[in-house]
């Protein structure tokens, strides 16, 4: 549990996921690499990178979601639009959101089939932008 706390007591600069995720508690970096397998699972040729802190991808250059763990929760951002077309889903499965972010409680499953369907609406989104 100590690596858990030294994360919010320092400012990290992270090198890649894999060492955001070794700070956290075993059973907190088994979320976060469930998670990080869905979304790659969606569009398999992502680019990982550090963005705010966090993990973070990027489809055809542009970002496209980013997560973090807390205390309590998991952060997932999906960006606005991610967040709107969604909302209905969050309400009902009572997860707490904001504009651009939604949060999975630490101590319960994350929703791999809400993310996947997240993760491909953005991608969606690009490609209509796109044409």
């Amino acid at each position: 549990m100590q690596r858990f706390f030294y994360f919010y007591s320092m400012k990290n600069a992270f090198k890649n996921i894999d060492e955001y995720i070794l700070l956290f508690p075993i059973e907190v970096q088994e979320k976060l690499l469930e998670l990080r397998q869905a979304i790659h699972s969606q569009v398999p040729d992502l680019e990982e990178y550090i963005g705010y802190q966090m993990p973070a991808f990027r489809y055809k250059g542009k970002p496209l979601v980013y997560f973090a763990a807390y205390k309590k929760h998991i952060g997932f951002y999906p960006g606005a639009e991610g967040i709107r077309n969604f909302e209905t889903d969050f309400e009902e499965r009572k997860y707490a959101f904001s504009k651009g972010a939604v949060q999975f409680p630490i101590s319960g499953d994350i929703p791999l089939d809400l993310v996947n369907k997240i993760v491909r609406f953005k991608v969606e989104e690009f490609e209509q932008k796109k044409s």
